[in-house]
C-alpha cells in the first residue's frame, strides 16, 4: 500500500515553496485580470501517452492550497497504468483555482509519473518478482520524498532515504578510515556497529577478497559495483545467503535482465530519479 505523502509535513512546505516560486508576491497576472472572481469550470487531466501514474495527492494537495472548496475526482489513482486519452482526474470549482494551479499541479505529477514509468519498465524487463528495482540517493535537491514515493509507484523500493538511516561503507570512506585496515572490510563493519547499533550496514567491495573479507562480520547488505553478470553469479555462490546482494553500475534496460538472473537480491538504479524523462499530461478546461 503505497503512502500518502501530501499529508507529510515536509512534503506540504515544499508544496508551499513551489507555489510561491510561481506566484511570488503579485499572483496570476493573467488570471486576475481576465477571469472574473466567481467563475467557475470544470477541468480534467488527462495522459498523452502510456505512462505510470503518480502525484495525484500532490497535485490534488495543490489545487486544495488555493480553495478547499474545489471538487476533485480522481479517476486513476497513484500506481494505474494509463493510455493516451485516459482521465487522470477531473476537477470543479473556482476557475481561478484550476488556472493558478495548473502548472504546479503538472510538474510534479508529469515529473513523478516519469519516474514511476521507468521504475515499473525496469520491474517488466527483469520478470522477476524477488529481485528488489532500488532507487538512490541521486535525487533533486529538496525533492525526494516525491521522487522515492514515485519510484515505489512504479513498483520498485526504496533504498536508504539518506545518510542517517544506513551505514554504507564505500571506497572513499575505506581510504579516510584506516590506511593499516583498509582491505579488512570486516574490521569496518564493527567499527560502524559500534557507533550505531540498531542502524544496518552495507558494504561496497569490487572483488571477491573484498567480499569475502566484509561477510566475515556478516553486514546486512554488500553492494557489488560495477561486476559483469558472471562475477556476480560468483560472489551469490560465495555469498551463501549470508548478506543481501546488492548489483550497482553500468546497469540498463539492455542488461538488467541478465544482471537479475545472476541471482542477486537487488539492483539499485541511479537513473530512475535524475534520467528519467517526464510523461506528457495536460489540463483540459470545460466551461
Amino acid at each position: 500500500m503505497l503512502p500518502n505523502i501530501a499529508n507529510d509535513k515536509v512534503a506540504k512546505h515544499i508544496i508551499k515553496l513551489a507555489i510561491e516560486e510561481d506566484l511570488s508576491i503579485v499572483g496570476d497576472t493573467t488570471t486576475l485580470a481576465l477571469v472574473p472572481e466567481d467563475a467557475t469550470a470544470s477541468a480534467v487531466i488527462l495522459a498523452k501517452e502510456p505512462c505510470i501514474i503518480s502525484g495525484v495527492d500532490i497535485a490534488k494537495e495543490v489545487f486544495e492550497s488555493f480553495n478547499s472548496d474545489v471538487n476533485i475526482e480522481v479517476i486513476l489513482p497513484d500506481g494505474s497504468e494509463a493510455e493516451p486519452g485516459n482521465i487522470i482526474m477531473k476537477i470543479f470549482g473556482s476557475a481561478r483555482t484550476i488556472l493558478t494551479g495548473e502548472r504546479t499541479a503538472l510538474n510534479f505529477m508529469q515529473r513523478m509519473s516519469g519516474m514511476a514509468s521507468m521504475a515499473r519498465e525496469f520491474k517488466r524487463v527483469i520478470k522477476n518478482d524477488n529481485v528488489m528495482i532500488l532507487d538512490t540517493r541521486k535525487t533533486t535537491p529538496a525533492l525526494r520524498i516525491f521522487e522515492k514515493y514515485a519510484v515505489l509507484c512504479g513498483g520498485g523500493t526504496n533504498h536508504r532515504m539518506g545518510l542517517y538511516d544506513r551505514v554504507m561503507i564505500k571506497d572513499n570512506h575505506r581510504k579516510l578510515w584506516s590506511k593499516e585496515n583498509a582491505d579488512q572490510l570486516d574490521l569496518a563493519v564493527y567499527e560502524a556497529r559500534k557507533k550505531f547499533p540498531g542502524i544496518a550496514v552495507e558494504v561496497e567491495v569490487e572483488t571477491f577478497e573484498e567480499l569475502k573479507s566484509a561477510l566475515k562480520a556478516k553486514p546486512e547488505w554488500i553492494l557489488l559495483d560495477n561486476m559483469a553478470p558472471e562475477m556476480m553469479a560468483e560472489c551469490v555462490k560465495i555469498n551463501d545467503g549470508i548478506s543481501l546482494l546488492e548489483a550497482s553500475g553500468g546497469i540498463t534496460l539492455e542488461n538488467v535482465y541478465e544482471v537479475a538472473k545472476s541471482g542477486i537480491d537487488a539492483i539499485s538504479l541511479g537513473c530512475l530519479t535524475h534520467s528519467a524523462p517526464s510523461v506528457d499530461l495536460s489540463l483540459e478546461i470545460y466551461i
